[in-house]
């Protein structure tokens, strides 16, 4: 019989957590050689300890999203136009839009990559960067009625007012 290897679990190199590039082609299911050109097309450039990639964990959630955009079906050139829109723009890397405690978010609905700058205001990335569109928040208008009624505006006042008169 033939010994098999055992599947390694991702473990971060004993210098400052990082990731050696067989466990980020592991975690991300694309090949060593994506990650080499990735490299040398400048998506993702990790570290370099003599001949070998050290990825820091924020690279590696990079290169995993990458490789998600990938297969569903982005072409490397929008998600370079995401990539650059978050750094020029936002002066954030991808990796920072990411986290749960971030105050941007990427979206998509699998035609389109959209940036979630605030609550209501999303950027359709591949499109036009510079024409946000503006969101209403279904829950937030439910809110409004559970609150305590608010004294009317003077315009909507003097508006019911004209009304009233007319009849």
């Amino acid at each position: 019989m033939f010994k098999t290897k055992k599947p390694r679990s991702a473990t971060p190199l004993p210098n400052n957590g990082a990731y050696a590039s067989s466990d980020v082609a592991r975690i991300s299911g694309v090949s060593l050689r994506q990650l080499q050109w990735w490299d040398e097309q400048s998506v993702v450039s990790p570290r370099h300890d003599g001949h070998k990639r050290v990825y820091l964990p924020n690279e590696v959630i990079e290169v995993t999203v990458i490789a998600e955009l990938r297969r569903k079906g982005f072409s490397l050139q929008k998600i370079r136009r995401v990539l650059r829109y978050l750094q020029r723009e936002m002066g954030k890397r991808l990796s920072d839009a990411l986290g749960n405690d971030s105050e941007v978010h990427l979206l998509t609905d699998g035609k389109s990559i959209y940036l979630e700058e605030s609550r209501d205001r999303i950027i359709d990335l591949l499109k036009n960067a510079r024409q946000p569109m503006f969101l209403v928040c279904v829950s937030d208008q439910a809110r409004r009625l559970e609150a305590p009624p608010k004294k009317p505006a003077r315009s909507e006042t003097a508006s019911s007012l004209r009304k009233s008169r007319a009849l």
